[in-house]
């Protein structure tokens, strides 16, 4: 088997902030990291989405063209990912030549077997500008919840989707203009959904597994289905493959062209790994390759809805096996003491390249897995930050490791001990070692990462329980064989932190790693060794081990509180 991984495509019409990596990243990419140290052939896609109405109202406001707006901020968020440890095997973009000729062959797929029809529709047109005004070039008033800041075709804030028409109180949003538009008829070309709705309600009915919001989104959009326009009036985007007068000055839909970018991008990494051009086959149409999404809640229409159908329509694609959909990361207001949604208006969201200055990626990714927002919304809260990372990481697994590391390197010579005989106490500490790999493994592969977290730190407070009845401190002036046992234990139980870390904050584990001398070697789309399935294996007696250092160290109050007038201040958005 293998296992096609994607995580949304970010616009590169802004930097990435945490609410983006807690909802499709970082779940993501422990699940990778998982399904790698199982030795499994997994390969993660991911990039920037660069068409689109967003990228050109950027370009407007910023004085700059389309093509210098997604060359900076590509470059900005693929260098913060890797910085955050985001291990994708490809991180490409949808405005390469090749993503023109991806997209253009799913278009004539889906336009040859009559699923994209032309039809001309009512769409608000800006006499000033002399122009049309597609999505985000028009605000008004929502005509489902009365948001005075919708735009024109979909409500931000209650997640409705309308026709142009419907919209209230409309006024341009392009810089230089915000007058009152009028209703101009456009031909523009539609994806027939309806003709799917069959196959996509025994899809998504196949997958009791998935969360109960997405398949309940996916539902109640399959139920009202309707045909959605692919097109655009604009100059920005891949153009429409087909030799009809209205088709020149339009562009397909960033919406259709986005997810195409998984397929574009798989191509990409199959030339540049193997100079193959058709080694990405072997993922997209192998029927034994299991497909998964992560997103966030507000794409999963698209990805349990959208691009199926448009899949559906190429005949031979797999479809995915389980679209990952998380709720909000929300900022929690120290000084109103309520949460608010992340809003660039507002300065309040936190740009990862910032929080990554500021404090490093060991405490970004376990504070963000710790409230990962999977089930409910959840609050960026600074100082519930601190308390996690320094109440878990620091104070229950850090401590425990630097006092097993500490005294056995002091006590023994740099070396694993040899043990003596194991009583109830010690059998019982090896025995949950082995019941944390079991456990951790079963919630990732479930997609509970949170409860994976808590699984392996809950390894390290049963170890300092255990490290603290047997007292190796007072033992090792009456019975060295008796310390040298116990010690022998907490390195098995440091051996499979080790491992078990490396999924959630890898740059902890090569660190710890490294003190213990052993290799947490990362693996290609190819497979390789169950890595994870040692992780109950025995440290050996003798083993060398190097000398102890603080892998966490503590985040003080005053420096956190430095931070977050900081943030208040809108200095990390």
């Amino acid at each position: 088997m293998k296992i096609l991984v994607t995580s949304a495509l970010p616009y590169a019409n802004g930097h990435i902030h945490l609410g983006h990596i807690a909802g499709a990243y970082l779940p993501a990419d422990i699940y990778v990291r998982y399904q790698r140290l199982r030795g499994r052939k997994v390969l993660y896609i991911g990039g920037s989405d660069e068409y689109g109405v967003p990228i050109t109202l950027t370009a407007l406001k910023e004085g700059r063209t389309p093509k210098e707006v997604i060359d900076f901020y590509h470059n900005a968020n693929a260098k913060a990912f890797e910085r955050l440890g985001i291990s994708y095997d490809i991180y490409g973009r949808t405005s390469w030549d090749l993503h023109i000729d991806t997209t253009q062959s799913f278009f004539r797929k889906l336009y040859d077997g009559g699923y994209i029809f032309a039809r001309e529709m009512e769409l608000w047109y800006s006499i000033k500008s002399n122009r049309f005004l597609p999505d985000r070039y028009v605000k008004g008033q929502c005509p489902r919840c009365g948001y005075e800041d919708a735009n024109g075709d979909e409500c931000e804030r209650c997640g409705a989707q309308y026709s142009a028409k419907d919209l209230i109180n409309p006024k341009a949003n392009i810089p230089g203009d915000n007058s009152a538009p009028i209703l101009k008829t456009s031909l523009h070309w539609f994806l027939d959904l309806p003709k799917f709705k069959d196959r996509l309600f025994e899809w998504i009915n196949s997958h009791t597994e998935w969360r109960s919001n997405v398949r309940g989104m996916a539902l109640s959009w399959v139920s009202d289905l309707r045909p959605r326009c692919i097109t655009r009036d604009t100059e920005w985007g891949v153009p429409i493959p087909l030799d009809h007068p209205e088709a020149k000055n339009k562009r397909i839909y960033v919406w259709f062209d986005a997810p195409i970018g998984y397929v574009t991008n798989t191509r990409q990494w199959g030339i540049d790994r193997y100079n193959d051009s058709h080694a990405w086959e072997d993922w997209w149409k192998n029927k034994d390759t299991k497909l998964v999404h992560f997103i966030g809640k507000d794409n999963i229409p698209f990805h349990a809805v959208i691009f199926p159908a448009m899949l559906m329509g190429q005949d031979d694609y797999i479809l995915a096996d389980n679209v990952v959909g998380n709720e909000y990361l929300n900022i929690f207001n120290r000084r109103t003491g309520k949460s608010e949604k992340g809003s660039k208006s507002k300065g309040n969201m936190i740009r990862v390249a910032w929080a990554l200055d500021k404090l490093g990626t060991i405490p970004i990714r376990y504070y963000l897995c710790a409230i990962m927002p999977e089930s409910k919304d959840s609050d960026f809260d600074w100082d519930e930050f601190r308390n996690h990372y320094n109440g878990e990481l620091c104070d229950v697994v850090g401590n425990f490791i630097h006092r097993t590391l500490t005294m056995t390197v002091k006590n023994f010579d740099g070396k694993v001990p040899t043990p003596g005989e194991l009583d109830n106490a010690d059998i019982e500490m090896l025995n949950a070692v082995k019941e944390a790999e079991e456990s951790v493994a079963e919630s990732i592969e479930n997609f509970r990462f949170r409860q994976a977290q808590e699984r392996w730190v809950d390894l390290g407070r049963k170890a300092n329980g255990y490290f603290d009845s047997k007292q190796p401190w007072a033992t090792r002036k009456t019975d060295v064989l008796r310390t040298g046992t116990t010690l022998y234990v907490c390195m098995q139980v440091v051996k499979a932190l080790a491992i078990l870390m490396e999924p959630f904050i890898p740059e902890g584990s090569l660190a710890l790693a490294k003190l213990i001398n052993i290799e947490i070697r990362r693996q290609g789309p190819e497979g390789g060794n169950d890595i994870w399935g040692s992780i109950s294996s025995p440290l050996s007696p003798g083993s060398p081990l190097s000398t102890p250092q603080v892998l966490f160290p503590k985040l003080e109050q005053e420096y956190i509180d430095k931070l977050a007038e900081e943030h208040e201040q809108g200095l990390a958005s």
